[in-house]
């Protein structure tokens, strides 16, 4: 049985948006399979609910564990319940840090349209990370970065890529030199 039956959004307090996570929120805890993602003390999570209600929670401890050969790795997050204006006010302390040809729309509508192209180059540079994270890793952790490239790949042949997604799965990929090196490359095509 699935207990994770929520859908949540967090909000990082440098501005990123990390949409769809799969988690169990409770009273006063909210829980998350998975390292793919880094949640810090501040951090926000809002919930959408079936009802059109959205929850906002602040992250005290992000209460991070590392996977067991019974249990995999996740968060046993602690959070404090915000109502609706000290919600606002803490979306609003969120600091956006923009570079590139970036733009930023806050309490707006954006109707421009960004174009990605997804190419050959960018497939090569897909299939070199998937040899590099077979070349480096076994088991379990292999089969979760492969799993994260596939995401990736997945945002990048989608319409709209989410810049904040992207980067956040490239982050969650092992720190080796050759899988940097080809993130990196991969990281700026969403600036292209």
């Amino acid at each position: 049985m699935e207990l994770h039956r929520d859908t949540v959004t967090l909000l990082k307090l440098n501005g990123d948006e990390i949409n769809n996570i799969k988690a169990s929120v409770q009273r006063g805890m909210t829980f998350i399979k998975g390292s793919n993602i880094l949640i810090e003390t501040g951090d926000l999570i809002r919930r959408e609910m079936s009802n059109g209600a959205v929850e906002t929670y602040e992250v005290i401890d992000p209460g991070f564990h590392e996977g067991g050969s019974l249990i995999g790795a996740g968060y046993q997050i602690i959070h404090k319940n915000l109502g609706l204006p000290e919600a606002e006010k803490a979306i609003q302390n969120i600091t956006y840090n923009l570079s590139g040809n970036s733009k930023f729309n806050n309490n707006s509508v954006d109707n421009s349209t960004n174009n990605y192209n997804y190419n050959s180059e960018l497939s090569s540079q897909f299939d070199a990370l998937r040899l590099e994270v077979r070349a480096l890793l076994e088991g379990e952790k292999q089969i979760e970065a492969l799993e994260v490239v596939s995401t990736i790949e997945q945002q990048f042949k989608s319409e709209k890529p989410n810049n904040a997604i992207v980067t956040g799965l490239l982050a969650a990929l092992p720190h080796t030199e050759s899988i940097a090196s080809i993130a990196s490359s991969i990281a700026s095509c969403l600036s292209s």
